[in-house]
């Protein structure tokens, strides 16, 4: 799944988990897709994501907001995507943002002054936001010529101005940024309310999530919490630190060994860990601790704390003279408890771990991406058959029959992220996801792609395919743009770097085919990816953005390849994989700098009908067709047993040679 801003969409506030539903035939799924497992260690969803909803007249929010501005004395209020653990995906209680401006895309910052409300988003929603943005708002597309980002725009305020936030929300590192770089007489003032859950608290606003958290075992993990903690203790006093704080969930979920359910998608939960040279804390509701996780947490002797302890856990550590490491995303409110001067900003090194996958969970991943490969290619082979037999399909009624067929693999978890289901001109828009009650029927003879992902326990997956089912075939403009991003997708699979290569460095390998046609995407090429944690993980990715210029790729790094092309109202095509960086084995070894390579764990086919073969190089359709026979081999026993003969047929004929 592309990305600019590492996120996805999000499901509209409000809406609740059910219980949960046995698989149903497709024909009668649509109806009841809403119900989803909520089991111990299942990831949550509902309603497929965030369907593409209309209009939501936001001008009575909007009015009490700035109500609500004008007792706290500020001139606008900030209102960024993320909750106070800075995460990119959120719980329905968390989506303020959406809340208030009626746009459910996965990026975006609000800002709301007294007689204006501005909304800035990246190239992939632009068309969305302009479709559910009312006329209350401004859409400010980021990315454009002569459209100021939000920190921008700020400058332009006339002072004297105060800019309200939320402490929680907003990075000790943007606060530090933005004061620094602001004129006189503008002024950020955190405030102790969040003057939209003020507004939404008298307007249905969900409850935080508490599921239950659960062990992920260790022969998944690849290694114990004890030894994670051993070597954080290493780090932290390497860089001159007394303890770490880690904020993001994820971060807490892989150095502990625990998974949860708190946010859709995520098998993430609500918590804090903060490590000193002597002592462990994770700060948690402990009524969502399992009976297996709380044994755990005690052998690795962590010491469980209520969730709300953090802050004054964290003005006694403060206290002690030594100093608090916590990462660049940890909240302003954080720091303000440790207090001035006692704290450093650092990368953090759980993330940096994180990234780097182990045997195990490599080996897992690996495993995951067979069992869901085998499902892609049953799901692709009942739609073609489906709509070639003129029967209508809904992009929604497919995407849950995706779904169905990956609830029967085994290790299944839930969904990684909302399915794109996507027909003709809904393709073009990125990160579309279709409504549950208004989706479009999928046409024949239009462009189909479908970008989905599944979380089990042994890895996660993340994938694109883009078809054309119907008899006439493909346009030619559509078969060269195809290709184009084909070539570009190759050009990253098949690359060898040398050791302290980022990936900023590599993404116009991905861009330079379509280039050569005056085409490009709005989107980086690629993500790191989770072992059954998030979809998107940084530090690392490919991509334009100075951020992927800042961490090498390295060997055990999970990371996508997925260039794309979007023509606006009419298709959008985009090829994604996930890889694994491993060592290349070259002839030579120039200054024992080392090199490395990628190793595709995705395993379905690549439509040759959209390809445009005279366009191909030799070294690029040999790619092509070791890769159809790759996946032919690897699927082909998993198929028989499941005894679907459609999807065997289908599979020898879309990895046939070109």
């Amino acid at each position: 799944m592309p990305l600019l801003a590492l996120r996805v969409p999000r499901r509209t506030p409000g809406t609740l988990p059910t219980r949960s539903l046995p698989p149903t035939p497709a024909l009668k799924l649509a109806a009841r897709i809403h119900s989803r497992t909520t089991h111990a260690q299942t990831v949550q969803h509902v309603d497929m994501g965030a369907p593409q909803t209309g209009r939501v007249r936001t001008g009575e929010r909007l009015a009490k907001l700035r109500e609500e501005m004008g007792k706290f004395g500020v001139q606008a209020y900030y209102v960024p995507s993320e909750d106070e653990h800075a995460s990119e995906y959120v719980a329905a209680s968390d989506e303020r943002r959406v809340y208030i401006s009626g746009f459910n895309g996965s990026a975006g910052a609000a800002l709301v002054t007294a007689d204006a409300a501005r909304l800035w988003t990246d190239g992939r929603y632009h068309l969305q936001a302009s479709q559910q943005l009312d006329d209350n708002w401004t859409l400010m597309k980021q990315g454009l010529a002569d459209v100021p980002t939000w920190t921008e725009y700020l400058k332009t305020l006339p002072p004297p101005f105060k800019i309200g936030v939320d402490p929680r929300l907003l990075s000790a590192s943007e606060m530090a940024d933005l004061t620094s770089s602001l004129p006189a007489g503008l002024e950020l003032v955190p405030l102790k309310e969040n003057l939209v859950d003020l507004v939404w608290e008298k307007d249905g606003r969900p409850a935080r999530t508490a599921r239950v958290v659960v062990v992920q075992p260790e022969e998944y993990a690849g290694l114990g919490a004890e030894e994670k903690i051993r070597r954080l203790r290493e780090e932290v006093e390497k860089r001159g630190g007394g303890a770490f704080v880690a904020s993001m969930l994820d971060e807490v979920a892989w150095l502990f060994n625990l998974r949860g359910s708190d946010v859709d998608y995520n098998p993430v939960f609500f918590a804090y860990a903060l490590i000193t040279l002597t002592s462990a804390h994770i700060f948690i509701n402990p009524s969502q601790l399992s009976s297996s996780a709380s044994e755990a947490l005690a052998r690795a002797d962590v010491q469980v704390r209520p969730y709300e302890e953090v802050f004054d856990a964290l003005r006694a550590e403060g206290e002690t003279g030594k100093k608090v490491l916590l990462g660049k995303r940890a909240s302003l409110a954080l720091t303000q408890a440790v207090g001035e001067g006692r704290y450093e900003l650092v990368r953090s090194p759980v993330v940096d771990a994180k990234s780097i996958k182990s045997p195990a969970e490599i080996a897992g991943t690996r495993a995951a991406h067979v069992r869901d490969g085998a499902s892609l290619v049953q799901y692709f082979a009942w739609l073609g058959e489906e709509l070639r037999a003129g029967r209508e399909v809904s992009e929604y009624e497919a995407a849950g029959r995706l779904e169905e067929y990956r609830r029967g693999n085994d290790k299944f978890k839930g969904l990684s992220f909302t399915t794109i289901s996507s027909t003709g001109p809904n393709g073009a828009i990125i990160h579309y996801s279709p409504s549950p009650t208004t989706s479009a029927k999928i046409d024949v003879n239009a462009i189909y792609l479908c970008d989905s992902g599944a979380q089990y326990l042994d890895g996660t997956t993340d994938v694109t395919r883009t078809w054309h089912f119907g008899l006439a075939g493909p346009s030619a403009e559509e078969k060269r743009a195809f290709t184009r991003v084909l070539q570009g997708h190759i050009a990253i699979d098949t690359a060898v770097i040398p050791n302290g290569t980022t990936g900023y460095s590599i993404d116009a390998f991905a861009r330079r085919p379509l280039w050569q046609d005056g085409l490009d995407y709005l989107h980086g090429t690629g993500h790191g990816v989770g072992a059954f944690l998030n979809v998107h993980e940084g530090p690392h990715g490919i991509g334009k953005r100075e951020a992927f210029n800042e961490t090498p790729l390295k060997e055990g790094m999970i990371v996508s390849n997925e260039p794309g092309f979007y023509k606006d109202a009419a298709f959008g095509i985009r090829i994604e994989n996930l890889l694994v960086v491993r060592k290349a084995d070259t002839p030579n070894n120039f200054n024992s700098t080392g090199y490395l390579s990628f190793e595709h764990l995705t395993l379905c086919p690549i439509q040759t009908l959209l390809v445009d073969a005279h366009l191909l190089s030799p070294a690029e359709r040999e790619w092509l067709n070791a890769y159809h026979q790759e996946v032919r081999e690897k699927l082909t026993p998993l198929l028989k047993e499941r005894g679907d003969e459609r999807a065997l047929g289908w599979l020898e004929r879309e990895t046939e040679a070109i």
